[in-house]
Parts: structure tokens; C-alpha cells; sequence
């Protein structure tokens, strides 16, 4: 299917549904991780939280490649947040960014991608810059430990509602510090971002 036939996500969806443990994209396939772990041989960790943790947006992402595995693993990533960019998607929702959070522990994923995902799911991020993370403490499932890897982080920084980054409810973390709202009250705070949306 060429993802340009796909119909647009609805914006209230963001982040879409993910799966509270890890597993292997494959095409439209999302299966169970294989016995003895994914081979990550040539294929470099890349932080995946907000669309890019989910199942449903990689298979709309990756459309146009050839079906080949995505092993995408759970971790917890320390001195983090995942918190609403300043900017408006395309489709309308307010998507996420990475945010510095001392003593927050939030839930994300990281995905290992080939060169070919990495370049079509970077081409899906105009409004992001691929950044390597480094002295990191990302806790993956199964006990392994990562101390640098890549991230999209926007280019317009956190969304900020009286001077404060504001978290997404609806992703997971341990001792918040910011606020947390869902997609619709960010929504109903976007009117001076770029690409504006407003609710109906």
C-alpha cells in the first residue's frame, strides 16, 4: 500500500496505541520478539516514543519499503519526560518531543531500525532533528543497558503552558515533575502554534 493512499490518523489518536512490551514490526505484522532477541547486527538504537512507538504509525511510516523486520524493544529512560512539542502536525495533533526531567523515569521505546527505515522514517520528520543522546541510563527490557543513542527532538522546542513544559498523559512515568494534559486540552492550547488547529 503507498502510504500516500493511507487516510490521514486522527489527531485525538496521538500518540497511538503501543504495547507494553517489546516486539518486531514486520510490514503490517507486529509479532512477538524471537527466542534468544532480534539480531541488531548493523542497526543503531534510536529512541521511539510518541507515533514512533507505536505499531499502526511504523506500518503507515515504513508503507513505501519493502516488508522487512523493526525490532522495537521497552525500556525506561531516567532524567527524561516525553512532553508536547510547539508545533502542529499536518493531520492536526500536537505531537511530542524529549525533555530534560531530573528524577523523572518515563516509558519509551527504542527502536532498532535498518539504514533504509532510518532514512524513510527521518523523511517523515521534518520537524525534527536526528540527535545522538549521550550518558544515558536507558533501562531496556530484559536488563540491558544503553548509554548513548538517537533521537528526534523538535526543532521548536516543548509547548509551554505558564512556563512550564507539559507532559503527555497518556505516556507512562515515574516521579513527573511537569504537568500532564491529553491531546485534546493540548489541542485547545495550539491556536498560536505553527500550523494552527482548532477543535470543531
Amino acid at each position: 500500500m503507498d502510504d500516500r493512499d493511507a487516510p490521514p490518523p486522527h489527531p485525538l489518536d496521538y500518540p497511538f496505541a503501543t504495547l507494553g512490551a517489546s516486539f518486531v514490526q514486520h510490514g503490517e505484522r507486529t509479532l512477538e520478539l524471537p527466542p534468544g532477541g532480534p539480531d541488531l547486527t548493523g542497526r543503531t538504537p534510536l529512541l521511539a516514543y510518541g507515533a514512533n512507538a507505536s505499531p499502526a504509525a511504523l506500518t503507515r511510516k515504513l508503507a513505501n519499503l519493502p516488508p522487512a523486520p523493526l525490532p522495537v524493544l521497552r525500556a525506561d529512560l531516567p532524567g527524561f519526560d516525553v512532553v508536547y512539542s510547539a508545533h502542529v502536525s499536518p493531520y492536526g495533533a500536537v505531537p511530542a518531543t524529549l525533555h530534560p526531567s531530573p528524577g523523572t523515569t518515563v516509558a519509551v521505546f527504542v527502536a532498532y531500525p535498518d539504514q533504509a527505515q532510518l532514512r524513510a522514517l527521518t523523511a517523515t520528520e521534518p520537524n525534527y532533528e536526528l540527535t545522538g543522546l549521550r550518558d544515558l541510563d536507558c533501562r531496556l527490557e530484559g536488563d540491558a543497558d544503553l548509554t548513548e543513542l538517537d533521537a528526534y527532538l523538535s526543532r521548536h522546542g516543548p509547548l509551554l503552558l505558564d512556563g512550564s513544559p507539559v507532559a503527555l498523559a497518556s505516556i507512562e512515568a515515574r516521579d513527573r515533575r511537569f504537568p500532564a494534559i491529553d491531546q485534546r486540552e493540548a489541542m485547545e492550547h495550539a491556536g498560536d502554534l505553527p500550523q494552527p488547529y482548532r477543535l470543531p
